[in-house]
């Protein structure tokens, strides 16, 4: 290979690896040592804000008021939704999610109290019987940039 075609080669990876790094989402919330990149998946419109609730890995907080360490936010993007969220630490956490379609950065409930919009929770668990068990919803984050996947159910 001659030094032009070296050159060309090189130039081209030094100028993918901003790209690649462009792709990724900044991050919300109080800086922290550990990213997790969160995938929203089965948002049903682009209306609106997704936002991802993180809790400490105590179940007396979970879903109290007051109980979460922040809530970060995301522009919606209909079908998946790629957020990155700081973490404090390494450890155990949990995540509770919603599609916050009409933007009033609250989750919606129906008069009987019941949810309004898409909602989700780490790991996943079934909800048909009511909010999931903390136990069902903890997650291990062993590493800074690890990933996880929520998936919407909407009312």
């Amino acid at each position: 290979m001659n030094v032009f075609l070296k050159f060309c080669a090189g130039a081209a990876a030094a100028f993918a690896i901003p790209a690649a790094a462009a792709a990724q989402p900044s991050c919300t919330g109080p800086e922290g040592p550990v990213r997790l990149f969160v995938n929203v998946e089965n948002l049903r419109s682009s209306n609106g804000l997704v936002a991802v609730t993180l809790y400490a890995d105590d179940s007396r907080r979970f879903l109290a008021r007051r109980g979460s360490l922040y809530v970060g936010r995301a522009t919606a993007r209909a079908g998946t939704t790629r957020l990155c969220i700081h973490l404090p630490s390494t450890g155990v956490w949990a995540l509770a999610v919603y599609h916050d379609e009409d933007g009033n950065r609250r989750f919606n409930r129906s008069g009987v109290g019941m949810p309004a919009e898409g909602f989700g929770f780490s790991n996943n668990p079934g909800t048909l019987f009511g909010v999931p068990s903390f136990r069902s919803v903890r997650m291990a984050v062993p590493r800074d940039r690890m990933q996880t996947t929520v998936r919407l159910r909407y009312p």
